[in-house]
């Protein structure tokens, strides 16, 4: 089959949870036996150029970038929210550049599936029905507009509150009428399969998680000391809603308890007034880091501390696949089925989540077996080539 890959964000270097989870996607659906092009807004936040893309990936699929400026407005932004009903953050991907692209695209060559990662890329639905008969398919990474309305509910300014509940209620509207229109879905997590379903989305729809390719993942032992970790993007709000949970609930009990403990926050795009927040004896805030895996491998135990999100968590799935025990929230836990896995500790609570952390920094030296029985998990529901070839299948069916 040819498949084009729309996506607001080009998904290499896959540095976040969206594009490893893509990247993977795609090089497995290449795997897999199909003719793949992907098409890319290569936004300013996140420019990165294809030529520079490895030879390797590139010569076996196509990349192909639109360079555009998606950054908010605030002059439209406010224009937006007086005068429109639909949500700002998704009119912001509409790019007169991206539809031209797109449009010499489908005139130049034919397609079976037109996969949209995430809903934005469904500001071009119109431009696909008239340029296409190709299948469209909603790769659902999570349901955006839960986000939101969770965010909304953790809010203390009446302001912020009343906004995000606004935009949380403009996305639900945009986000179910993009699934409405596709003709596939395939969400990332049952719970989100569940969520369209109960909404009324009785069309072919396959559950398909992020995968990774193991063998990027060697099983290192952990390091002896009370050393935790934390990484993801801080741009991110649900990312900064956890990190500010965790230091204002946990962060000082867990001292008491270990005061030679190091917390270690990696993640890119920080605002000044959150990384503030993170100047304390005991923290060290590497930023943005080149080598993701190896940040992982260096430190002990992985914190997840999130209380709102969708989807799948990719960061605790490479934790696991490297061999780190991770303490989480049932947010962060969301889609990976590992409540009774022994290196995956669930907790809610401040107190009990800081008392589980005391608990595995305290105790006995990881084992071998706990490790391995860890990277097997993982390997057992999440490896990226098995998924795909279940994807590629399941789309041949529907062609």
């Amino acid at each position: 089959m040819k498949i084009l890959i729309l996506t607001n964000k080009l998904p290499y270097p896959p540095r976040d949870g969206g594009s490893i989870a893509t990247l993977n996607m795609i090089k497995g659906l290449h795997d897999a036996g199909n003719q793949i092009t992907c098409l890319a807004l290569n936004t300013n936040k996140h420019s990165y150029p294809v030529k520079k893309i490895p030879p390797e990936l590139g010569k076996s699929i196509r990349f192909l970038g639109v360079d555009c400026n998606s950054s908010i407005r605030p002059l439209k932004l406010i224009k937006n929210l007086l005068f429109s009903r639909e949500p700002y953050i998704a009119l912001r991907f509409n790019i007169k550049a991206f539809r031209t692209a797109l449009s010499t695209l489908l005139q130049e060559d034919t397609f079976d599936i037109i996969q949209l990662e995430g809903p934005y890329p469904g500001q071009y639905l119109d431009l696909i029905r008239k340029g296409s008969d190709a299948k469209i398919s909603l790769r659902a990474h999570n349901v955006e507009h839960l986000i939101w309305e969770r965010k909304a509910l953790h809010e203390t300014s009446s302001l912020k509150r009343w906004y995000l509940i606004n935009m949380a209620q403009r996305l639900k509207h945009y986000e179910l009428g993009v699934a409405q229109q596709a003709d596939i879905l395939v969400p990332i997590s049952e719970k989100d399969a569940g969520y369209f379903r109960e909404h009324g989305l009785q069309k072919p729809m396959l559950t398909i998680p992020a995968g990774l390719n193991m063998e990027n993942y060697p099983l290192t032992k952990p390091p002896a000391g009370p050393s935790i970790f934390f990484i993801g993007a801080l741009d991110w709000l649900p990312n900064q809603e956890g990190l500010e949970w965790f230091l204002r609930n946990v962060f000082d009990q867990l001292l008491s308890e270990l005061p030679e403990l190091r917390f270690h926050v990696a993640g890119r795009n920080a605002p000044v007034h959150f990384e503030k927040k993170l100047k304390h004896p005991n923290i060290s805030y590497h930023g943005e880091v080149e080598d993701a895996l190896k940040f992982i491998q260096t430190y002990r135990l992985m914190v997840a501390p999130l209380l709102t999100g969708s989807g799948i968590r990719v960061k605790i799935l490479e934790g696991m696949a490297l061999g780190r025990p991770v303490v989480t929230t049932s947010a962060g836990i969301e889609g990976i089925p590992a409540i009774d896995h022994p290196y995956v500790v669930v907790e809610d609570d401040p107190l009990l989540f800081s008392n589980q952390l005391v608990k595995l920094l305290k105790g006995a030296q990881e084992s071998d077996h706990l490790l391995t029985e860890s990277r097997e998990f993982i390997s057992r529901y999440f490896d990226t080539f098995e998924l795909s070839s279940r994807l590629s299948q399941f789309y041949k069916t529907e062609e």
